[in-house]
């Protein structure tokens, strides 16, 4: 390893660990408004619907065909029935298996 490397690792330990003290210090200390919380928290849903979209519909920079998407729906209508998780991935796993088998892609 290189003197650098071993530099670089250091300071993302070191940044790492002091983020993470940060929460248990601060948090009596500092008061958040109720309208940031209710906005970090919209933005907390935006991020991961964006997410699920961007990993259901796009592959390789195109559109990943109509399997996926209909997988992640089937996972999705299971989540929301409150299925048990193991259900719910093999659920949208078995659905976009099925449908790229009888020729959807």
């Amino acid at each position: 390893m290189t003197t650098p490397l071993v530099v670089a690792i250091l300071a993302l330990a070191v940044g790492t660990y002091a983020f993470r003290l940060v929460g248990p210090v601060l948090h009596g200390r500092v008061e958040i408004p109720v309208r940031v919380r209710e906005l970090l928290s919209a933005g907390a849903v935006v991020l991961l619907v964006a997410l699920l979209a961007t990993g259901a519909l796009t592959e390789t920079r195109g559109f990943a065909g109509w399997a996926r998407p209909l997988g992640v729906l089937v996972g999705g209508v299971l989540a929301w029935r409150r299925a048990p998780f193991v259900v719910v991935v093999l659920g949208a796993a078995g659905a976009t298996a099925v449908l790229r088998a009888v020729g959807v892609g």
